[in-house]
This record gives structure tokens, sequence and C-alpha cells, in this order.
């Protein structure tokens, strides 16, 4: 398979929280680059296609929007 990613991803397992409206559930990143990342959730309901993801470990806020959802997972890219 030929990896089409601008940059590589690491596997990591770090807490995080999606930010929309008045909505802040939690998620665990599970692989990580400096473009996006795959994000597992509980429940992908209601979850927009654009939000903020929040990673207090690191503190940082990250606009992102969704570019794939499978199941209990979401590709997300980060915008610029």
């Amino acid at each position: 398979m030929v990896e089409t990613r601008r940059a590589p991803r690491y596997r990591v397992s770090k807490s995080a929280t999606i930010g929309y409206g008045r909505h802040a559930p939690g998620c665990v990143i599970r692989d990580l680059s400096i473009t996006g990342a795959a994000i597992q959730v509980e429940d992908q309901t209601g979850i927009p296609d654009e939000f903020i993801l929040f990673i207090e470990e690191d503190n940082l806020s990250l606009p992102c929007h969704v570019v794939w959802r499978r199941g209990y997972r979401l590709g997300v890219v980060f915008d610029d």
C-alpha cells in the first residue's frame, strides 16, 4: 500500500476533548501527526464535521475538520 499522507503519523494514546457549541465529549487520540489525527470516541452521534480538538496534556487547541468516519473512529485534518 502506498502512503499518501503529507506527514507521518505516530501511534499515541492521548486523552482529548472535542469542543463544539456547548458540548465537549471526551475522546482518545490514537495516532497523530502535524497535519491530522485519528480519534476514538464512544459515540459519533452529534459530532459535527468541524470542531476544536483540545489536548490538555500538551496545552493545545486545534481547529480541525473530519475527513473520514468509521465505527468509533474519526480521521481529522488540522486547519491552518
